[in-house]
């Protein structure tokens, strides 16, 4: 395949089509009879295709004493197969003119090929190797040790602020296994034998805990048989699959504490506990989220940065998960400026949200920039794939991707007083100060 489709179609996938998002997005669901089910959208506006399997197996599935594993697999079902060498798999994509990756959350791995149209028999046979008889070996397993290591050497120990995630999960949780992160423990990846990750593999990396969800210049039918073809005789996987049924108890109490980093600026991060995504309130921290910090006009930003110039940089992001969720508020002080003096700021604009109800504007403002980036995130097949799934194995209902619109719009102003009057309370959050080495905090 000609190399200049890739560059041709990148900005297909990856750019914003707004058009696609003008009407109903259609789609057909079915399951295979070993358990993997599959959703296919088709449009034929341009020659491209976007190949994805959702795995809903992450960190919170691990064993205490083998976390990292789900995201270990991440790296190692690249390593080949009985059909594929080591270190090709990845040519396969490249030499066809396409793009791959692939990524782990606490609750799901996610793997994706994007192709020109014609080469969907390869997107689909790759994934087929992977989810069959993907090569679980000491070499590959050797390899990817040491490539995870160096993963977690530049994205969390050698990174400023790298570590902030784990250092709030250790503290908002304490008995479900969120109180980890997806990188888990080199020690017990070390520690772990060949034969259980052969065990995770026939575990988890099995039709019937799988999502294949393709979106592009497709045919249905034709699409449907070649499914059967590559993953049909494939068969449903035996073992149980744990999955953790643990209620986080309250908070209770507020968490503070310090955190020594090689930064040279300090920071504030606070996190709320808050429930799981989908339920009722969730939607309502999403617009939060945005009336505190999306864009320059938000509270944040125009309070704390523009204002009253204590911060440099401000922001607030929901951070939902399958069983729990949190809510975080994070500001960089200005030079001089105390972190102390800023967290009061913080928390200034934060209860103002519980003593008042927005204004109309202000509420029909944060509402158009949800819908702004729910189509975008909607606007590309791979964005398209990776929806139908997500709302697939966490809400058991791919028609999410049409609907969930209608949730956002149906919170109220109201809806939004009454969460943050139940949720952003000192005894419901983690206060984490992160100092320079040697600094003090003020």
């Amino acid at each position: 395949m000609k190399k200049w489709l890739l560059a041709a179609s990148a900005g297909l996938l990856f750019s914003s089509n707004l058009m696609a998002q003008a009407k109903k997005i259609q789609f057909v669901k079915y399951s295979l009879p070993n358990g993997l089910k599959v959703i296919l959208h088709q449009d034929n506006t341009a020659p491209v295709v976007a190949v994805t399997a959702l795995y809903h197996v992450g960190s919170k599935n691990e064993d205490t004493s083998r976390t990292g594993f789900a995201h270990f697999f991440e790296h190692l079902l690249f390593e080949g197969s009985d059909n594929i060498k080591r270190g090709e798999y990845d040519k396969y994509v490249t030499n066809a003119g396409g793009a791959l990756n692939a990524n782990t959350t606490t609750d799901r791995t996610f793997y994706y090929e994007l192709l020109p149209a014609n080469q969907l028999k390869l997107g689909l046979w790759l994934e087929s190797e992977r989810m069959m008889h993907a090569k679980i070996e000491q070499i590959g397993v050797n390899t990817q040790r040491e490539v995870v290591k160096e993963e977690k050497r530049q994205r969390y120990d050698n990174r400023p602020y790298g570590s902030i995630i784990p250092e709030i999960m250790k503290r908002s949780f304490s008995v479900h296994p969120y109180k980890w992160t997806p990188i888990g423990s080199m020690d017990h990846l070390n520690a772990a034998k060949l034969e259980e990750f052969i065990g995770f593999y026939k575990t988890y990396y099995v039709p019937n805990n799988c999502v294949l969800s393709i979106a592009g210049d497709i045919n249905i039918d034709s699409t449907k048989k070649m499914i059967a073809t590559y993953f049909g005789d494939i068969e449903s996987g035996k073992k149980p699959m744990y999955r953790p049924n643990i209620t986080e108890p309250p908070l209770g109490h507020e968490v503070r504490d310090t955190v020594k980093d090689n930064i040279q600026l300090p920071m504030i991060i606070q996190a709320y506990r808050a429930p799981k995504q989908g339920s009722p309130e969730y939607y309502s921290f999403h617009l939060l989220s945005t009336l505190l910090a999306g864009g320059g006009s938000s509270r944040l930003n125009k309070t704390l940065v523009d204002d009253q110039e204590l911060a440099l940089q401000a922001g607030a992001f929901p951070y939902f998960m399958e069983d729990e969720g949190l809510f975080i508020n994070y500001a960089l002080p200005n030079r001089g400026i105390a972190p102390d003096k800023l967290e009061k700021a913080i928390d200034s604009i934060v209860n103002s949200l519980k003593g008042t109800t927005i204004s109309e504007h202000e509420y029909q403002k944060v509402q158009n920039q949800i819908e702004s980036e729910f189509v975008t995130r909607n606007g590309t097949m791979a964005g398209i794939a990776e929806s139908l799934a997500n709302y697939e194995v966490y809400f058991g209902d791919a028609d999410l991707i049409n609907t969930e619109l209608l949730k956002y719009k149906k919170v109220t102003r109201e809806d939004l007083r009454a969460v943050a009057t139940k949720y952003f309370n000192d005894n419901n959050r983690v206060v984490l100060y992160y100092l320079p080495k040697g600094g003090k905090k003020k």
